[in-house]
């Protein structure tokens, strides 16, 4: 095992919340996009993305040189669409509305996206720590060598 695999380990976890934080803050921001795609002619609302983690599994030579030296980690395996309905909201005013007077809303849940938000920013946090705890480790096995 190398000194260096739990910064590895912790690194591509930091890189993956990052970015699964970053998806999260789209969706609240655009919670309320009636316009969010132009498909076939007409306006879509923004759907809710999603982020499906999966472990590290590189590829080719790499398979065998990081089998042996035990190296994993984190990595996006892909960002979805959430196939939920839309939300429709009866809004005879809005320019969007249809001939019945309702507006087709995004299928972001603000409520669903905070608890996502929270438990992803725990989850960085804890990795930050996991990171820096490993960090100081490191730097005492230097100072024993002085």
């Amino acid at each position: 095992m190398s000194m260096f695999q739990s910064l590895s380990i912790n690194g591509s976890a930091l890189t993956a919340q990052r970015l699964k934080l970053d998806v999260i803050s789209s969706n609240i921001a655009n919670a309320n996009t009636t316009r969010g795609e132009f498909v076939d002619g007409k306006w879509v609302p923004y759907r809710r993305k999603m982020v499906e983690l999966a472990p590290n599994k590189p590829s080719t030579f790499d398979t065998y040189l990081k089998q042996e030296l035990n190296l994993t980690g984190v990595r996006i395996n892909k960002i979805t669409e959430d196939q939920t309905p839309f939300k429709a909201v009866y809004d005879p005013a809005n320019p969007d509305s249809n001939e019945q007077g309702y507006v087709m809303m995004p299928n972001v849940d603000i409520t669903k996206e905070m608890v996502d938000l929270m438990s992803t920013s725990r989850a960085y946090e804890a990795n930050v720590t996991a990171f820096n705890a490993g960090k100081t480790m490191l730097q005492k096995a230097l100072e024993i060598g002085k």
